[in-house]
């Protein structure tokens, strides 16, 4: 017996629901995948930069942070003295432009300096102004985020005009030997522990005791103080394992991590989708497996 024309339309429009809802879910799986996928790859391509300033005789400037090619700063610090270092600030890897205005300064203004660098997916970077105010320049340095498993890591950066030449001892070990106005050492492992540090110029001294958990990373820094050199610690990484954390406190922001998408939205469709494929194959079943008394009593109406 030839099925009716209304049975036919109606076998026809629950087959295409089907198909509808099985492409509908299929869709969105794929696109919920490739949506994790994503959110993964770009929570790893990220580095860290900080900033600071390690001249001595120049004034306060406000450092800018801008994406390569981006007129608008993506972080400002504001009146930045000698001696500070921001806490680290976490960037997408990418191309960078560091600029230094006079304090107060208009940010059109056309900078003191400036220098570009590349921030690597998983690296860290320290950009200071160095060197006297006269030949003041930008210096990106490679901070390192791992040390040997049980040791730690140190490094020195002479920033001291007044006494030229110094030579840092950690523990009666030298670790700086005549090391130049503007110099940086190279990181160098150490026995973990509570070590003194002594700094030694032409005619001042000084010492501190630094704190060196195993599988820290740490810069001294050399510094002229109001009565003579002092030296500052700073936490390049807590551990092999731990990353630099943390934002400078000042800043126009747009850095701040921010949350995976909810999944919900995904889980609402895909379930819109399984129910039409349920609904279809059940209309399905209906029309075909339809008791055969009620298609006899349709037949005899007609």
């Amino acid at each position: 017996m030839t099925m009716p024309i209304t049975a036919a339309r109606r076998a026809i429009a629950v087959t295409t629901l089907l198909i509808t809802g099985l492409l509908l879910s299929i869709g969105l799986l794929l696109m919920s995948g490739l949506l994790v996928t994503g959110t993964a790859r770009a929570a790893t391509s990220t580095g860290w930069i900080r900033l600071a300033h390690l001249s001595p005789n120049a004034p306060a400037v406000d450092v800018y942070l801008y994406n390569f090619g981006n007129p608008n700063a993506r972080l400002v610090l504001h009146h930045v003295s000698y001696g500070t270092v921001s806490s680290y600030q976490q960037v997408p890897a990418g191309e960078y432009t560091v600029a230094m205005r006079a304090a107060g300064a208009k940010g059109s203004a056309p900078p003191i300096l400036s220098t570009g660098f590349a921030v690597h997916s998983g690296g860290a970077y320290t950009v200071a102004g160095m060197g006297p105010a006269a030949g003041l320049r930008l210096q990106v340095m490679d901070d390192k985020l791992t040390a040997p498993s049980g040791d730690a890591l140190v490094r020195v950066i002479q920033a001291s005009l007044r006494q030229h030449v110094v030579t840092l001892s950690l523990d009666h070990r030298d670790l700086a030997h005549n090391l130049s106005f503007a110099s940086t050492t190279g990181y160098q492992q150490v026995t973990p522990g509570t070590d003194l540090a002594q700094v030694t110029g032409a005619g001042e001294k000084a010492s501190m005791n630094v704190s060196l958990p195993a599988d820290s990373i740490q810069t001294i820094v050399v510094l002229d103080g109001s009565g003579g050199l002092r030296l500052d610690a700073l936490k390049d990484a807590a551990g092999s394992q731990i990353q630099p954390s943390g934002a400078a406190q000042t800043g126009l922001g747009g850095t701040a991590t921010r949350p995976a998408p909810s999944p919900l939205p995904w889980i609402a469709a895909i379930g819109l989708g399984a129910a039409l494929v349920i609904l279809a194959a059940r209309r399905l079943h209906a029309t075909r497996y339809r008791p055969l008394h009620h298609r006899t009593t349709h037949a005899k109406r007609g």
